[in-house]
This record gives C-alpha cells, sequence and structure tokens, in this order.
C-alpha cells in the first residue's frame, strides 16, 4: 500500500527538524535527519505499513532515534521535539527562506536579535534600518534584503519543468551564439528532469568570462541581477525565478556539471567515494592532493572512481550509486526509442485539432502509428462523442489509413470509469475499436477501498487496454488518490493492462518512483503524451524523461514496439 502524502508528511517535518539542527549549527545531527527525510520521500513504500511492521531501520540512514520520531509522526501527526523546536523557533522558516540573501544561520539571527517571525517582521526590520547593525549583515545586505521581499511575495515557489525547460533551452541559445562561448549546458534539477524547479542553472565554457557576463545580464529576458562576477552571475529572470551562470574551463567542466547537476544526495555519496579511494572531489575536479586525475568530462570522473556513467536522470541516490558501483545499472529507454502516440484527442471531442492535423504532426516525429482516444459523451463529460460520432470518426479514420500505407491511425476512446468500475458505453462498440483508454475524472475522493475496487474492476474488464493517469495527482494542484496502489499494480500486471506515464507537464502520472516500483513487479507501461492541440505532442519528452528517473528500459515501454507488432500486443488482453 502506498500513502504518498503520508510519505511526505513525515519527510516534511524530518526536513524541517534538519533545518532546526543546522540553525544551531547541529551538522552531524542535521545531515542524519536530510538523509532520513530523503530517505522517506523517495520510498515507493507506505512508511505506515513499514511502520507497523518495525522495518525502518532496514531502510539507508534511519537508525533506532529517527525511527522512533517516524513512529511518533505517523501514529500522531506529529513529534514531541518537533513542536518544542517550533515553539523555540516560531518563525515562516518558507516564507523567510524564499528572500534571495537569507539562510537559516540568518533566520536565526534575526530571530534571536529582532523577533522576526515572517516577511512583514522582515520588511518593518528592514525599513527602519535595524538589519544593517546586526553582526554580519551591514547596510549593502540589508538594502539586498529589502529589495527582496517584494520578489519573494510574489514569487509562486518551483514552477513545472515543462514550462521552465523551454525557457532554459532558449536562454542556452542565445547564450551560445556568443563567438567566445564554446559550451553551454543546463545544469541542476532541469538537467535531472525533476517535476519541478526552483531556479535555473547554466555552466559554460569561456575564453572572456567577463564578455559573457556583460551579454548574460543584459539578456531581453533579465529582470535585475542579484550578484554579478567573473565566474559566477545570478540574474532574476522575469518569470520570477532565479538563473546562475558559472563559466569554468574545459579541463574541469565534467567536474563542475557533476557537480551542479546534483542531487545534493548523491554529491555527498560521490565525495565519500572519492575519500575512500584516497581522493578528493569537488566542482574544481578529482584530485590526488593536488594532482587533477579527471575533470574533464563526467565519463571520466566517474569511471576513475570506477564507477558506470550514472545518466542525470537517475542521480538522487535511490540505489542508482550501489548500481553503478557493482556495473548493474539498466541501459534506459533512449528519447527516440518511442514508435508511436497512444492517447491523443482531437476536434471530435475536446482536442483542437482535426485527425489529419495531428496525423500530420505524428509523422514529423518520425512516429509509425497514433491512437485517436477521443472522449465518450457522459453525464460529466461536456465535450464528448455520442456513438453516432464514433462510427462517423471510424469512417474518417478509416478513410486516411487508406492513403497513408506507412502509417496507421489507430482506433481508440477514453472511457469515463464509473463509481463501481464500469464503462458508460455497450460493448457492441468497443468491439469494433482497437484500444480502449480508462481513467478517473471525477468523484476523486472517495475512499481508500472504494477507489482501489473501483480501479481493479475497470482493469479486469477485458477491453480495456490501459489505464490514464494512473493516481490522478496534478503536480501543485491536486493530491493522488487514495488506493492501494500496490494491489493496483499487481492486477495491471496480472490482467495484461498497460499503467500510462501521461506526459502533461503538470501529471507526469505515473510518478518516477511508482514506475520503479512497477517495472519491479513485472507491469507493461507505456509513455502518452495525452495531447490536446498539435503542440502538446511533443511532451512526450516529459513522459519520456519520467520514465528514465523511474529507471525504464526500452523494453518496459509498449509503444516502443513496431507498428507490426503494436495491434497484437493490444490484442493480446
Amino acid at each position: 500500500m502506498v500513502n504518498a502524502m503520508k510519505n511526505e508528511k513525515v519527510a516534511s517535518i524530518l526536513d524541517r527538524i534538519a533545518d532546526f539542527m543546522e540553525m544551531q549549527g547541529d551538522i552531524f545531527r542535521m545531515k542524519a535527519y536530510r538523509k532520513a527525510a530523503h530517505t522517506v520521500e523517495t520510498l515507493s513504500d507506505d512508511i505506515t505499513t513499514l511502520t507497523k511492521e518495525n522495518r525502518l531501520e532496514e531502510l539507508p540512514g534511519i537508525g533506532i532515534h529517527i525511527a522512533a520520531k517516524i513512529e511518533e509522526i505517523v501514529e500522531t501527526g506529529t513529534a514531541q521535539y518537533f513542536e518544542k523546536l517550533k515553539k523555540e523557533y516560531p518563525v515562516d522558516f518558507d516564507a523567510l527562506l524564499s528572500v534571495e540573501g537569507l539562510g537559516l544561520k540568518s533566520i536565526k539571527l534575526l530571530y534571536d536579535e529582532l523577533g522576526v517571525q515572517n516577511l512583514d517582521d522582515l520588511e518593518r526590520h528592514a525599513k527602519r534600518h535595524h538589519i544593517r547593525r546586526l553582526k554580519g549583515m551591514g547596510d549593502k545586505k540589508e538594502k539586498k534584503i529589502r529589495e527582496n521581499i517584494e520578489i519573494a511575495r510574489r514569487n509562486t515557489g518551483r514552477k513545472l519543468l515543462g514550462h521552465i525547460m523551454p525557457l532554459a533551452e532558449a536562454l542556452k541559445h542565445q547564450i551560445e551564439v556568443l563567438k567566445v562561448v564554446e559550451t553551454v549546458e543546463i545544469a541542476g534539477s532541469i538537467r535531472r528532469r525533476k517535476e519541478s524547479v526552483g531556479d535555473i542553472d547554466l555552466l559554460v565554457i569561456s575564453s572572456d568570462s567577463q564578455q559573457v557576463m556583460d551579454y548574460f545580464v543584459n539578456l531581453p529576458m533579465v529582470e535585475g541581477v542579484v550578484v554579478k562576477g567573473p565566474l559566477k552571475t545570478t540574474v532574476r529572470l522575469k518569470i520570477g525565478m532565479d538563473c546562475d551562470l558559472r563559466v569554468f574551463n574545459r579541463d574541469i567542466f565534467g567536474a563542475a556539471l557533476m557537480y551542479f547537476t546534483g542531487s545534493r544526495e548523491l554529491n555527498v555519496e560521490m565525495r565519500k567515494i572519492a575519500i575512500s579511494h584516497n581522493l578528493k572531489l569537488s566542482e574544481w575536479g578529482l584530485f590526488q592532493e593536488d594532482t587533477v586525475v579527471a575533470g574533464k568530462t563526467e565519463e571520466d570522473v566517474f569511471h576513475a572512481l570506477g564507477m558506470q556513467y550514472i545518466p542525470p536522470e537517475l542521480r538522487e541516490n535511490r540505489g542508482e550509486i550501489e548500481a553503478s558501483l557493482e556495473g548493474t545499472l539498466p541501459q534506459l529507454i533512449g528519447y527516440g526509442d518511442i514508435k508511436g502516440d497512444l492517447q491523443v484527442h482531437s476536434y471530435w471531442s475536446d482536442g483542437e485539432n482535426t485527425l489529419k492535423e495531428m496525423v500530420n504532426q505524428a509523422m514529423k516525429m518520425g512516429y509509425q502509428y497514433l491512437a485517436f482516444t477521443d472522449h465518450v459523451e457522459t453525464s460529466r463529460t461536456t465535450k464528448g462523442m455520442d456513438e453516432n460520432d464514433i462510427l462517423n470518426q471510424m469512417e474518417e479514420i478509416n478513410s486516411l489509413n487508406d492513403s497513408n500505407n506507412d502509417f496507421k491511425i489507430i482506433k481508440g476512446l477514453e472511457l469515463e470509469i464509473d463509481f463501481e468500475g464500469n464503462l458508460p458505453i455497450d460493448d457492441n462498440i468497443l468491439d469494433e475499436v482497437d484500444l480502449v483508454v480508462a481513467s478517473v475524472h471525477s468523484d476523486l475522493r472517495h475512499d481508500f477501498f472504494e477507489m482501489t475496487d473501483r480501479m481493479i474492476n475497470a482493469m479486469e474488464n477485458p477491453y480495456v487496454n490501459i489505464i490514464s493517469h494512473p493516481t490522478g495527482r496534478r503536480i501543485q494542484e491536486q493530491q493522488e488518490y487514495e488506493l492501494n496502489l500496490d494491489l493496483v499494480l499487481e492486477t495491471a500486471r496480472d490482467t495484461g493492462t498497460l499503467m500510462e506515464i501521461n506526459s502533461q507537464p503538470n501529471r507526469l502520472d505515473l510518478r518516477d518512483i511508482y514506475i520503479k516500483k512497477a517495472i519491479s513487479i513485472g507491469c507493461q507501461l507505456v509513455v502518452n503524451s495525452d495531447a490536446h492541440h498539435i503542440h502538446e505532442m511533443k511532451n512526450m519528452l516529459l513522459g519520456m524523461a519520467t520514465a528514465r528517473r523511474g529507471w525504464a528500459r526500452r523494453e518496459d515501454i509498449l509503444n516502443t514496439m513496431d507498428l507490426k507488432d503494436i495491434l497484437k500486443a493490444l490484442s493480446k488482453k
């Protein structure tokens, strides 16, 4: 049973305890709580179940004391130790940390000396020039804090990968045009393809860093300069996000790219591995005493440490380091391996393009097939097809198929799973289509058992090929359904039902940790764009990135199959 909401709550409290430890200068315990929080956050199992089974201490980084805290949080929703720390420092961490220039030590200083608990307190003291008097602050820092408070109020926090990645690519291309620039790479969480990102990191090789920095701060997307230096500059973009640009020389660029790609947890473990080889690893290279052993490329660094190269999407310290050392990392699915899209929507329901327009786009993308899965009209669907529309669409598809010998349009439908797990259409219609996608769009707050039964009943229907966006989450908008995902995945495997990785930027559902779990028990997956416009078809790359983060191989994803095999595979159920 997976309860992501409970896992996230436990991880959040452990992470906040780590913040308190950092404020108090207790670095050893801070690191312990950070590691435990990361372990819980990335679990594909339910922390409640592990607690009841007394298995918490089997998890990496969780000893007897932190296990006791987790047990208390699971049982009561909090921990007495956490509540004690909150009373000692009753500050709005999230709000204050969103102010550029403030860290945990600064927040402690401001609270101890001025009683600052939130943005209003901070603003009041900054305007009255109280902050400049504090040790380590001064006029310039106070002015910068005052300027950044309003920006922090506007800032909406982390933004979706699918919305920020095109902007990062645009910045990269604008910098690449400079003659003094040899290479530009996007690093950070964008390179790891995390579902949401907090800022943009760019790394550059250049013969003239000053010219690069002068050019960078004057780009049209830049709203203001946070700090400018010869090797690092931070700007604030007009979308309300910061962008860091760093310049390195060619000989150490690989080490820098590795370090600034992260994750933090991977970097910590990599440094430990280097130490075990009597080496030192940093963004400046892999050193033996004062001699650089490796650093020009990431591959050089990994190989010098006796490791397989770890693709950026896997760098979250979820077992990839151990697999790398053992030489057992999977060959991940490639971004060019998809042969077709098995869920798109046209003007026949709630899409914006004709069938022909969608087909032309699919052919431009190099696909061999495309499945139209327009919605069927129900009492809850405002723009769906009735039975007459379905038959007319089939005729149009037949006509298009007759004119495209090397491309196949697959006849499909997306159907709503009702309260009991049934489909709102007669079997005689389902007999005529090649593909049925079933999904939940209504009655989302059913209890754990009802939602589980609802999904299982749908998968046991012999017509259902795919469960779309299986957990129902919308990133930053809507939590996952409460359901027994372990049982749902097992049923998918046993019934031959495909679990979808939905590529919509605000879904990416199944999420990465569940993809890995699904693969481990033998589920077959499919990556779909769920496009409602031709421009959304390119979102397939986001789904592919999520699949890679979930350790998916080519053979785990059905729509890597060629045209001649895909219909045969779909008909097996």
